[in-house]
């Protein structure tokens, strides 16, 4: 949904599995316009020496706003706060006229201009969710919530000369790195918004000057046209600056990673980006990154195969067209990790395969040893599945918070125990890899053995109790924070843990009185939301007078179980919770310093997440070959596939589908498929694009054999509907994916094309399809086209590289009856489909009237005698198409054959043979060539 840049930022506290409540909007600032530095949390904040106790009323950045009675900022404060970083620090004057051209509204998918609450006549308006992380890394079990959208986006467009080349950068709040990107080159604007689209962003942020009304960029109109339902801020244009850009690079770029310095030192328009999307981020999380914490990365379109967002929607690779909770999708097919981390590379790589050979066979290598190594696969996979999202905890370990309050002390500790329950999983994963033989699996075992994983921990159990763990459960994990800090490390802190100790003996020491009291059974029981509480269940046991005694306050109940408290707990609830926060503060200290230390080898951690949910999604991609027979793909110069089979629907049926083969090879790089409706030509389409992408992952793929080339980009267009929200009928979508296509294909593209021109009538449906066409066989790309116009059939007698296929049907009669019926083979045959008027064969199964349906026979038939007459090629060009056949496929012979010098003997008589058939097909004397050959 657009919001304005000055609505409302949340204080609305997320509350996690123990309890704390995260604060999230920034407080006690006046604005943003003073350049921050990256050091500790004393050098930022003028409020670390207070006490956890009280919130921060006063900051170095400026002074404090006037609160509420709970201390939270008002609506308007915010609101204004906001404001001073989106729109500077100006007068209420210009506020009013700046706020119609930065902030907008969705109805109906379409941006409305509205004023900002600062502005006059601002009536109540919606406060706007705020981008933050969770502050708690997640365990295995949210390793499927790989598509929650947590990455907040930069987008930039050079003005003048340099329109259309735009910088982009981004950053996601669940793992600590930025990913910069600059697009300059053909198809610019379709790169960006799949690129996007890819992202899944919470929220896109873009100068104000793009969005100024009446000048709104070509750039602006596509990402509010793409993304209604994405959060858009407007920021002033000065905060895109490169040279910005580049200082909080330099400064917050951990060392190992500083490559990326030479390679976007000259991008200006990514590092503008980064400047304006870390600027915001300080100001919306209020807190800072430490200095040299942070992963650096530039990533360019050309790293990996593009798949726009209608591909990836029609192909179902992430998100199932008929329920976006199914799991029949490409991604729920080979999704088998264990960690959110290897769920979300496994995502990212569905969405952008690789196109460098040589990577994808180095995994293939570890999939296959994984597969041929049992102990090998089960130890990986008990040994990741321990880790928790390394990510998301490198992404708050390395954020230095602005102000302290007892949620930040409380998550730190959490932060500090997670970490090393994360390296104490490190040894067990160095003895599984340790007698691996593949590169890659050799890669991270060396990796692991880098000493500083010793070292951290080493430096962590100074600090951190040895028996000290991350567990599930609020009671239990909070026990743990309570006594993570070892005894004998700060003598006040050891005083506190005795208080909450005594306290929470004197708790259970008042139920067991209350117990006997009454005489019934009472027990001590804790939740994050009431604190120590007394549970009750009632078996056999009667009520005095059928009701709880009168002291009893708060009950609730569930069948026989009854939960309450009273005055006395509840004094010793806050007796406990001031102990607690004693503690925690004491703690925070002691932890500070420790993560300052653990902030110098933040590398290491990095390599542990690359390494974990690297070894988890080829784990998962081995899992899947174990479920279905894969096998392993070769990479030539021809798309080769024998008894492939669609995994999707493999996953669906449970059992092995109806298998086809597939060939496109340079000589033959256009097939035209043809066949009755629910003949299956739309899943085969489909089923070679989905083996392409699962190749080039890195995976096995579902059938006896296959070789694929590799693909720089996937295009389909496949049926779609006719779209109201934005009155577009059905034919100006085909349209305008078909425009897209053309506009951005190459050479080593694979397009998939389904039923183009279905949305006119015949004549202009043929047209257009003819000279698309004709188009696409001007290029090397590979091209699968299913159509239902039988007249493109002709393109095979025209063009050399064109071949005819078709869905096979069977044609049955009934004995009693006499009725014909139809039955579906699913299998590719050679050659055009025979079948005539399959349209009216469906029509005869409905209620058609009988009548009806002969009238259309007739008329159809007499249609088809005037537009469908028969083409014959000259017995010429089907000697040339004879020639061109043999001479790609002797090509292709001397390219990738591995055959032995037999086998290649008997493969080059094969094709002589079929050469000579072709010849005599065409009425020419076979001796006078082959004395040629």
């Amino acid at each position: 949904m657009f919001r304005s840049s000055t609505e409302e930022v949340t204080t609305g506290g997320d509350t996690s599995e123990c309890g704390q409540t995260r604060a999230t909007s920034p407080t006690g600032r006046s604005g943003l316009n003073e350049s921050t530095s990256y050091g500790p949390p004393s050098a930022s904040t003028g409020s670390s020496h207070q006490s956890l106790h009280e919130s921060s009323t006063s900051s170095s950045h400026g002074p404090a706003l006037p609160r509420t009675s709970s201390g939270e900022l008002t609506y308007n404060q915010r609101s204004q706060f906001h404001h001073s970083f989106l729109l500077g620090r100006a007068n209420p004057s210009v506020l009013t006229s700046t706020s119609d051209s930065s902030s907008f509204r969705s109805r109906g998918g379409t941006p409305r201009l509205r004023r900002t609450p600062g502005s006059a006549g601002a009536t109540g308006t919606r406060p706007a969710q705020t981008p933050r992380t969770d502050q708690t890394a997640t365990s295995c079990s949210s390793a499927t919530s790989t598509s929650v959208a947590s990455v907040v986006v930069a987008v930039v467009e050079g003005r003048g000369l340099a329109r259309g080349e735009i910088g982009m950068a981004s950053l996601n709040l669940k793992c600590p790195e930025l990913v910069l990107s600059q697009f300059a080159d053909t198809g610019t604007y379709a790169k960006v918004i799949t690129k996007i689209h890819i992202l899944v962003p919470l929220e896109i942020l873009m100068p104000d000057t793009a969005s100024e009304k009446g000048k709104r960029t070509k750039l602006f109109n596509l990402i509010t046209e793409n993304f209604p339902g994405v959060a858009f801020t407007a920021i002033q244009r000065k905060y895109f600056n490169e040279r910005k850009g580049l200082e909080y690079i330099q400064q917050l770029c951990a060392p190992e990673f500083g490559t990326v310095l030479m390679e976007v030192q000259a991008k200006y328009y990514c590092l503008a980006a980064a400047a304006a999307l870390l600027k915001y981020l300080e100001f919306i999380q209020n807190s800072v990154y430490a200095a040299k914490s942070l992963k650096v990365s530039f990533k360019g379109s050309e790293q990996t195969t593009m798949i726009d967002s209608a591909s990836a929607t029609n192909l179902e690779l992430v998100v199932n067209n008929r329920n976006h909770r199914s799991e029949h999708t490409l991604l729920g097919v080979l999704n088998h990790t264990k960690t959110p981390g290897g769920a979300r590379r496994l995502r990212s790589n569905i969405l952008e395969p690789l196109v460098d050979v040589d990577t994808i066979n180095i995994r293939l290598d570890t999939i296959q040893e994984l597969l041929q190594e049992e102990e090998l696969f089960f130890g990986l996979k008990n040994a990741i599945g321990h880790f928790l999202d390394i990510d998301q905890l490198l992404s708050v370990l390395v954020q230095i918070p602005k102000q302290e309050t007892v949620q930040v002390a409380e998550a730190k500790i959490t932060h500090a125990i997670q970490l090393k329950h994360t390296l104490d999983l490190v040894p067990r994963l160095r003895m599984v890899l340790k007698n691996c033989n593949t590169a890659l699996l050799k890669a991270y075992s060396t990796s692991l053995e880098d000493t500083r994983f010793d070292l951290i921990l080493e430096q962590i159990k100074t600090v951190i109790n040895d028996d000290t763990t991350y567990l599930k459960g609020s009671l239990n994990m909070r026990t743990q924070k309570c006594y993570a800090v070892r005894p004998n490390v700060n003598e006040f802190l050891d005083i506190a843990r005795r208080a909450y100790t005594e306290i929470v003996d004197d708790i259970a020491g008042l139920v067991n009185q209350m117990g006997e009291k009454y005489g019934l059974p009472m027990r001590t029981s804790f939740s994050t939301a009431r604190g120590f509480f007394i549970q009750m269940k009632l078996e056999g046991v009667v009520l005095p007078e059928g009701n709880l005694p009168a002291e009893f306050i708060k009950v609730t109940k569930h069948k026989n179980n009854y939960g309450f408290t009273t005055a006395d707990l509840m004094k010793m609830n806050d007796r406990c919770d001031e102990a607690l926060r004693e503690i925690f503060h004491m703690s925070y200290v002691v932890i500070c310093q420790l993560l300052s230390t653990v902030h110098e080898h933040i590398h290491c951690l990095y390599k542990l997440s690359d390494a974990v949910s690297m070894l988890d999604m080829l784990l998962s991609l081995a899992n899947a070959c174990t479920i279905s027979d894969y096998v392993r793909p070769e990479f030539t110069d021809t798309l080769a596939i024998k008894q492939g089979r669609h995994p999707i629907l493999e996953r669906i049926t449970g059992q092995q589908p109806v298998s086809n083969n597939s060939y496109i090879s340079e000589g033959s790089n256009f097939v035209i498929i043809t066949g009755p409706n629910m003949s299956g030509k739309s899943t085969y389409l489909k089923q070679v694009a989905l083996c392409q992408i699962m190749a080039q992952i890195g995976s096995f793929v579902p059938a006896e054999y296959s070789s694929f080339r590799v693909a720089d980009q996937i295009f389909t267009r496949i049926g779609v509907d006719d779209d109201f929200e934005t009155n577009s009928s059905t034919f100006m979508l085909e349209m305008k994916e078909i425009s897209y296509i053309i506009h951005n294909v190459s050479d080593r593209s694979l397009i998939i094309i389904d039923e183009l021109g279905r949305g006119t009538s015949a004549e202009e449906g043929i047209g257009i399809c003819h000279s698309v066409c004709e188009f696409l066989l001007s290029l090397k790309a590979f091209t699968l086209f299913a159509t239902h116009f039988l007249e493109l059939c002709q393109l095979e007698s025209l063009y050399p590289n064109v071949e005819n296929q078709h869905m096979e049907v069977q044609h049955t009669r009934s004995g009693d009856t006499g009725a014909e019926s139809v039955v579906y083979t699913y299998l590719l045959k050679r050659g055009c489909s025979e079948e005539r008027h399959y349209g009216l064969r469906a029509a005869e199964m409905t209620a058609l009237p009988s009548t009806l349906i002969q009238e259309a026979k007739i008329i159809a038939s007499n249609v088809s005698q005037q537009l469908l007459a028969k083409h014959h090629s000259d017995p010429e060009t089907q000697r040339q198409r004879a020639v061109y056949h043999l001479a790609t496929r002797l090509l292709q012979a001397a390219r990738n054959s591995r055959l032995d010098p037999d086998s290649l003997r008997m493969y080059l008589k094969g094709l002589r043979k079929q050469y000579e058939a072709e010849l005599q097909a065409a009425g020419q004397p076979v001796s006078m060539y082959t004395e040629e050959e």
